[in-house]
């Protein structure tokens, strides 16, 4: 132990990966009492941590304290040793990667306590054999060069080179998106590139994406191997966070960031994002803090160390140790809940309201639904010459939004735009926006916009039928509406107009209009509940 102590208070020469002095101390030890011995090492030559392991492995305890940006390595060196004359195994080369290591070293250890060969591997920037790091040749100790900070600055730089540059101002945070599941590749890629589309609209740059055919792992989600894989990749290409193309469970998320040291994020909290971006009215504001603040009251805690759970928080004239901070972290996020919901029913008794005039005047509603990014918001603004906000971007209407619009006789009815439809679509959100979904509850007739130019669009459609069953709105009049069928062949139109019963068109062209409108008048008119207003 005395011994142990001292190799403590060496210093190694900052420019030499091991002085011969200090690789004899280690391996006299090891020789001894029969057990891996190993020391990290700073850029200064000063040793920060002594470890003592196993005949087959040593166990290095946390770095987080020298965690740097992701464009540099830690700044510390393992040097260890191995009794049975074996090379680098796996396990050294795992905590190279996953510790971003300036460079691992395994020294033998000969029959006689001395130090043999050393065997060295650092790490290497993104390259197209996909190797993440490089094993040098093994060579006697004395034999090492005194140049490891220069090898270690050049790295560095390389590292830096390889990546692609910023542009001047972009902070948006690089992900890798993880799909596992069991479903066939096709079904998983369509999963996958709905991600990407959502991870892009929540202002992500998808770095790299990984598919892994397997069940879910009730702990890390994927394969152990693949996870170590994928956090390589991050630290090459630079990524700060990994997407998971389901939700994850609190415990997942707490296991995943602590074995990582990456974010961790769903596919509820990447709807999530893009809901707290495009809110911009008082109301969608409102039902985006409710669906997060539901999503996150059961995962309050999961990242809490055991320290905070012993903080106690007491009052004056208070019995007894009080609430422990999760506790009122709950309560208060509880009560938030309770606050929001109190005024999103205020909002909907509005709305109601609203509905309750339009109604006494006889006009006949009609909701657009339909998969998010459909071009139900460009619809709305070429049919009623309006200026709602309509991008190339998921959920980028949130409120629903009614105009007029005219049709001939002096006929008139209510068009209204509504929040698009997703798959597996969190129950949160659906939970937040019911109140706004209760416009369709007065629709007398339902256009659902369907991209034609979409590889998915059967499955879409299934989307938004089961989510209108879902809200029990299943015998309200649907018209199917074929848009963007200026990106598609005119035989693929015909098909899908025939497969759907539904009406082509282009939201982008108001000469393909005529059949809807044909389409919608005689769906209102021909119906004998719905009056025409009188010119």
């Amino acid at each position: 132990m005395r011994r142990l102590e001292r190799l403590a208070n060496r210093k190694s020469p900052a420019d030499r990966l091991v002085s011969p002095e200090l690789a004899r101390a280690l391996t006299e030890i090891a020789h001894e009492i029969q057990r891996q011995v190993g020391v990290l090492i700073d850029r200064r030559g000063h040793i920060r941590i002594v470890m003592v392991g196993d005949p087959r492995s040593i166990f290095i305890p946390d770095l987080s304290a020298y965690r740097v940006g992701r464009d540099r390595l830690n700044g510390l060196r393992l040097i260890h040793t191995h009794l049975n004359h074996e090379p680098l195994n796996d396990d050294d080369l795992t905590d190279l990667a996953l510790l971003r290591l300036d460079l691992v070293a395994a020294i033998d250890v000969l029959h006689d306590g001395l130090p043999g060969l050393v065997h060295t591997a650092h790490l290497l920037p993104d390259n197209d054999a996909g190797q993440p790091w490089e094993t040098l040749p093994p060579c006697p100790v004395h034999d090492l060069a005194p140049d490891f900070l220069e090898m270690i600055a050049a790295l560095e730089e390389e590292f830096v080179r390889v990546r692609r540059p910023r542009p001047a101002g972009d902070s948006r945070d690089r992900a890798i998106l993880v799909h596992v599941s069991t479903e066939p590749l096709s079904i998983a890629e369509e999963s996958l590139a709905e991600l990407r589309d959502l991870a892009r609209s929540a202002g992500i740059v998808v770095a790299h994406q990984i598919v892994q055919r397997r069940p879910i792992d009730p702990r890390y989600v994927m394969g152990r191997g693949r996870l170590k894989a994928a956090v390589i990749k991050a630290m090459q290409l630079g990524a700060e966070a990994l997407v998971f193309d389901l939700n994850l469970t609190p415990a997942q998320v707490n296991a995943l960031a602590e074995y990582t040291d990456l974010k961790i994020l769903d596919r509820t909290q990447t709807i999530l994002d893009i809901f707290a971006q495009h809110a911009q009215t008082r109301e969608g504001q409102i039902q985006v803090e409710l669906a997060q603040l539901r999503y996150m009251l059961p995962r309050l805690g999961a990242k809490q160390t055991a320290g905070a759970f012993s903080r106690l928080t007491g009052g004056i004239g208070g019995r007894g140790p009080g609430e422990t901070k999760l506790e009122i972290d709950r309560r208060r996020a509880q009560d938030r809940i309770a606050q929001l919901e109190r005024e999103v029913a205020k909002l909907g008794d509005r709305r109601r309201l609203r509905r309750a005039r339009r109604t006494r005047k006889g006009l006949p509603i009609v909701s657009i639904v339909g998969y998010t990014n459909a071009g139900k918001s460009t619809l709305l603004n070429q049919l009623t010459q309006s200026h709602v906000t309509a991008e190339d971007a998921l959920f980028a209407t949130l409120n629903p939004v009614s105009r007029r619009l005219r049709f001939p006789q002096e006929r008139e009815i209510i068009i209204t735009d509504t929040v698009g439809f997703i798959r597996n679509l969190p129950k949160e959100l659906t939970a937040a926006f019911r109140t706004t979904l209760e416009e369709l509850d007065q629709a007398d007739l339902l256009l659902h916009v369907l991209d034609a130019s979409s590889p998915t669009i059967d499955e879409q459609a299934q989307a938004v039928r089961g989510l209108l069953n879902e809200l029990g709105l299943a015998h309200k009049p649907v018209l199917p509406v074929l848009n963007k069928i200026d990106l598609c062949a005119p035989d693929l139109v015909h098909g899908l107009a025939h497969r759907y019963n539904g009406v082509p068109i282009s939201a982008l062209d108001r000469a393909t209009f005529t059949p809807l409108l044909d389409a919608m008048a005689e769906r209102l008119w021909a119906a004998p509940s719905i009056i025409a207003p009188e010119p």
